[in-house]
């Protein structure tokens, strides 16, 4: 258990949890050893964690030894091996003639990816590159009931992996369920944990977490495995006797039944066939919810009521309806100042019950409104449940007076500032500027799993010395059938370069090794990914970033394609990371310590793009996006960069110019109600920083305590 542990707080916390031990030997110099390993790998301990080893006998003392390396390196993705095609990456393309380069290619295709080119791997020079390293700090276990705290408490979906860690800490600490769960996706995920490991589970206990049908049917879909964000039809299992009355129970004290049914009639109607709510006499609300569902009995809902006074421009009953439901105003208000002219009843109206609306959605009515007037034609919209799915629209509306939009930002500050008056105080804050590069988590439901958790739009810096960036990508086949069996995958990485206008200038792929103008080289295209318990496959792409600004070039656009239209999802192994380097032709081509970022590409889609790298302010602007190609585009050479250039395109103009809260916006709002700003981390209580404090990667936090 203490593996597992160590494993969630590491990733999420860097730290390490270590009993105290009863050692009398002298382990000094093992430790340190420990220590000088550690740091070929990115890391170092502190003050407190060496001296809680040094009470280690030398048995636990290697035991934790290996689980560290172990689980540092497949973090930074170090626990595979990186052969490329070309093992003198990047002297050898930069060196080879076209020619060569294209026959090395051909010969690799038409021997299925058997053949190599017959290049001896030099000696290279040992790495010169200065490099940060992470400190890992000694931890406990109240780290883990803060972090299951803190998912609990979250305001916003939980990415894939906080779900299994949060899982996991339920299962196996002794954790109990809070009275709130704000999030209702989350709390369905916490009802289904306590209604499978609880020896008596009641409605009672679940009640808190049910409040309307909606819940109810969440839970029952996650309870059958299915999209907790009902985006995606479930295939609802059979339920017990006992969890028939149970949910039958839950949607009996359920108010605004019959209306809230109606938002998903399908499901219901089918889940009918699994509760059979007739067979309870004593559930007569609820079977007669169910009898208009089926016979399509009359049921005046909220929504057709707003609709209709929206229709026949009666702005003065929308408004009534709208001040009953604080969420939906806040959603609806741009529509209703662009369509009614009554400014002040609107603004007055939204004052009065903004306070009622959730941090989330208040932060975001901001943004937008702090940002309405700008110029932005295009924008990506992502639909929910299916990243894969998202599209570029027209973003153009009517406008509004500036000094309304400025109104509706000062009164959303105004209420978020009221909303956290009521929370513990901070005591004095020191706030890092850097915090303006990172967005605020409003939903990691499709985020990927990472070395350090980002959520999309957040820019991260480049050092100074940095004058290389390299890519990376590593794979293997897809396992079918038996264990003997895989299928082919051919994963590509690939680069395009654009101008500060977003005009196509060079791409870098398996089509285009290299590009000598802009600096760039790619290792060589591998179309096999090899058996899915061997070394894999992996490309690289290095960039001098000079070299790209030289010649007009200022975004670069990074992409992976799945030639062989496999989904990410269905790959066993799959990452894509970066390196920063000072020199591309010193040290190996992969250096576990320049790896700055690294993670999973599990997406359901073919295309993936990771980050943007913007060459004039050094920042990359994280991404993650998961794209399709559809129709002719998918069939055999339209899976690449050059194919889809216009949609690449869009799509990363929008990503660039998106306008998004970020977490300095959020926690002067919260200085604002209950603390002390400070300009000296010394005189803190409490440090937001990159390194020391509470960083922008412990997005449990944020989602928990400041949302």
């Amino acid at each position: 258990m203490e593996n597992n542990i160590n494993q969630i707080l590491i990733r999420r916390k860097a730290k390490v949890l270590v009993e105290v031990g009863n050692n009398t030997d002298a382990t000094e110099f093992f430790v340190c050893t420990i220590m000088r390993n550690v740091e070929a790998l990115g890391y170092t301990f502190s003050k407190e964690l060496y001296e809680r080893l040094l009470t280690l006998p030398l048995e636990k003392l290697f035991s934790f030894y290996k689980m560290l390396v172990a689980e540092l390196k497949e973090n930074i993705g170090a626990d595979v091996v990186y052969r490329p095609m070309y093992p003198n990456f990047p002297k050898s393309v930069m060196a080879a003639d076209e020619t060569t380069l294209y026959l090395n290619a051909m010969v690799h295709y038409w021997t299925c990816g058997t053949w190599m080119p017959s290049e001896s791997k030099e000696e290279r020079l040992p790495l010169f590159d200065e490099t940060k390293v992470t400190v890992l700090e000694l931890g406990s276990m109240k780290d883990l009931e803060d972090i299951f705290n803190n998912l609990c408490q979250s305001s916003t979906s939980l990415s894939v992996t906080d779900q299994k860690d949060l899982i996991w800490i339920f299962q196996n600490l002794d954790v109990t369920l809070p009275k709130e769960i704000p999030f209702k996706e989350n709390a369905a995920l916490l009802g289904k944990l306590y209604m499978e490991n609880s020896p008596h589970p009641s409605a009672k206990e679940l009640r808190p977490f049910c409040k309307t049908a909606t819940d109810v049917l969440r839970l029952i879909t996650t309870l059958s495995d299915g999209d907790i964000s009902l985006s995606k039809n479930t295939r609802y299992r059979s339920f017990k006797r006992f969890e028939r009355r149970l949910l039958l129970e839950l949607l009996e004290s359920c108010n605004g039944l019959e209306e809230d049914m109606l938002r998903y009639k399908n499901n219901w109607i089918r889940i009918g066939e699994r509760l059979h709510p007739g067979e309870y006499a004593c559930y007569k609300k609820v079977a007669k919810a169910f009898d208009k569902l089926r016979n399509k009995g009359k049921i005046k809902t909220f929504q057709s009521r707003l609709e209709q006074a929206f229709s026949e421009n009666d702005y003065d009953v929308a408004l009534r309806l709208l001040k009953r439901r604080p969420g939906e105003f806040a959603r609806k208000l741009d529509v209703l100042l662009r369509k009614s002219e009554q400014y002040e009843e609107i603004l007055h109206a939204f004052r009065d019950v903004a306070e009622n609306v959730s941090v989330p959605v208040l932060l975001q009515v901001r943004e937008h409104f702090l940002h309405r007037s700008e110029e932005q034609n295009i924008r990506v919209a992502f639909p929910k449940g299916s990243l894969a799915r998202s599209h570029v629209i027209e973003a153009a509306t009517s406008p509004i007076k500036e000094e309304i939009c400025t109104e509706v930002a000062r009164i959303c500050e105004h209420a978020l500032v009221s909303i956290f008056q009521v929370r513990e105080p901070m005591g004095k804050v020191y706030l890092s500027p850097e915090f303006q590069n990172y967005t605020v988590p409003f939903s990691q439901r499709s985020a990927s799993k990472a070395l350090h958790t980002i959520t999309r739009g957040s820019c991260l810096k480049l050092e100074e010395t940095t004058k290389i960036i390299r890519p990376f990508i590593w794979w293997t086949n897809e396992e079918i059938g038996d264990s003997y069996g895989s299928e082919r995958v051919d994963l590509d990485l690939s680069a395009a370069i654009f101008d500060e206008n977003w005009k196509y200038l060079k791409h870098i792929s398996y089509t285009n090794l290299r590009s000598a103008d802009f600096g760039s080289y790619h290792s060589g295209d591998i179309i096999d990914g090899g058996d899915v318990n061997g070394d894999g496959a992996c490309e690289f792409i290095d960039t001098d970033i000079d070299a790209v600004t030289k010649n007009g070039g200022r975004y670069l656009v990074y992409q992976v394609y799945a030639y062989t239209s496999t989904p990410f999802c269905n790959l066993p192994h799959a990452t894509f990371g970066w390196m920063e380097r000072e020199d591309g032709e010193t040290g190996e081509i992969f250096e576990p310590k320049t790896i700055q970022q690294k993670f999973d590409l599990a997406s359901n889609s073919c295309v993936a793009i990771p980050v943007i790298f913007d060459c004039v302010t050094r920042e990359f602007i994280w991404c993650d996006m998961n794209l399709s190609i559809e129709g002719s585009a998918c069939q055999w050479g339209g899976m690449n960069v050059e194919s889809n250039i216009h949609g690449v395109t869009a799509t990363c103009y929008a990503m660039v110019n998106i306008k998004k809260a970020n977490l300095y916006d959020l926690i002067q709002l919260h200085i604002r109600a209950r603390g002390e700003e400070v300009f000296s981390k010394e005189e803190a209580d409490l440090v937001f920083d990159l390194e020391d404090g509470i960083t922008p990667y412990d997005t449990d936090v944020f989602m928990g305590q400041y949302l």
